[in-house]
């Protein structure tokens, strides 16, 4: 099959790989229906993580069941399914408890940006639409698998309640996606921060009442303007930078909440100034499996529309081009189709 491998900073490449096979009873492999690049993968493309040996990349899909392992039971081949980019059994206490993303067996999906997928544990990761949709819901479905599902944890951290005011620091796709959540949770005021016109159009789109241009101290201090000098009830960090988390955490009010779901990159929090904000502060990977049967819904009854975070569509053979485009700010998100 042909597939996505990363080899340095700058160098991705769609190369010809093994394609994947039934490595245990649990697993199932899929054949990609679209893929995407994710803002997160930009972090090694730029070399802010360390690269070593090249690999492939990718973790956002949907796609066909094409066979499946001798204990799967809950999908099977043929079927549509999307997928979270951790995998989970779905049945340990972990995954009981609603943190799929925190699953005893848990592995991370890195193999997504190609034709065909394994994918590990089946059973408890996959879930399988009624029936084929319409390739329009494919966008929509695929940004379920992540970014959508990313977004919507943002705000169930934050703690997004009917009425209140909730504040997205991030303008990308998982960003914008805080947006759509925050506003299907029942926020009443919804600040995006965003210093991207074509992005704080979407962000409109997506329910958003107010924009905010300016960045660190100062957005901080427009927040608070807006707010009656408080803050906000609820922030999103959608980032993961030293500055957009004190953006978060200073734009919270007293006795307000952050969600935290950019991975981190040099973040460091002061524990005095954590403790005498009186902020709560709760973050991590998304339990993207716990949402993805209410998202799917949402997404196939058209109460959302979270795949117009998509404004390149590009063949996945020209991945690379579509690394650059984000990278270059020229796109929000890049669709893959192979």
């Amino acid at each position: 099959m042909r597939g996505t491998m990363i080899h340095a900073p700058g160098d991705i490449r769609f190369e010809t790989l093994d394609a994947p096979r039934i490595l245990k009873p649990t697993d199932a492999v899929i054949r990609t229906a679209v893929t995407c690049v994710c803002g997160s993968d930009l972090w090694p493309y730029r070399g802010l993580e360390p690269l070593g040996e090249p690999h492939p990349m990718g973790h956002e899909y949907v796609g066909f069941v094409e066979e499946t392992g001798s204990e799967v039971a809950s999908v099977k081949p043929g079927q549509f399914v999307v997928g979270s980019f951790a995998t989970s059994d779905n049945t340990c206490a972990n995954c009981r408890n609603g943190w799929q993303s925190n699953c005893a067996h848990r592995e991370f999906m890195s193999t997504c940006q190609a034709e065909y997928v394994r994918i590990p544990h089946a059973d408890g990761t996959l879930v399988a639409t009624e029936e084929v949709p319409d390739e329009a819901f494919w966008p929509g479905l695929l940004a379920v698998s992540d970014v959508m599902g990313t977004g919507w944890y943002a705000a169930l951290a934050a703690e997004v309640r009917p009425g209140s005011t909730a504040v997205v620091v991030g303008d990308g796709a998982v960003g914008l996606c805080g947006v759509i959540a925050a506003g299907e949770l029942g926020a009443e005021r919804i600040i995006a921060m965003s210093r991207h016109e074509p992005r704080q159009r979407l962000a409109r789109e997506f329910g958003a009442t107010d924009i905010v241009t300016e960045r660190g101290e100062e957005g901080v201090a427009r927040v608070k303007e807006m707010t009656g000098g408080i803050g906000a009830d609820s922030v999103l960090e959608c980032v993961g930078t030293a500055e957009a988390m004190r953006q978060a955490l200073h734009s919270a009010r007293p006795g307000g909440n952050v969600g935290f779901v950019g991975v981190p990159h040099e973040v460091a929090i002061d524990g005095q100034e954590l403790f005498f904000s009186h902020v709560g502060l709760r973050g991590g990977p998304a339990p993207v499996r716990r949402y993805l049967p209410d998202l799917v819904d949402r997404v196939l009854t058209r109460r959302i529309d979270p795949g117009r975070v998509f404004d390149l569509a590009l063949p996945l053979e020209q991945v690379a081009e579509g690394y650059r485009a984000m990278d270059e700010r020229r796109a929000i998100k890049t669709l893959l189709k192979p």
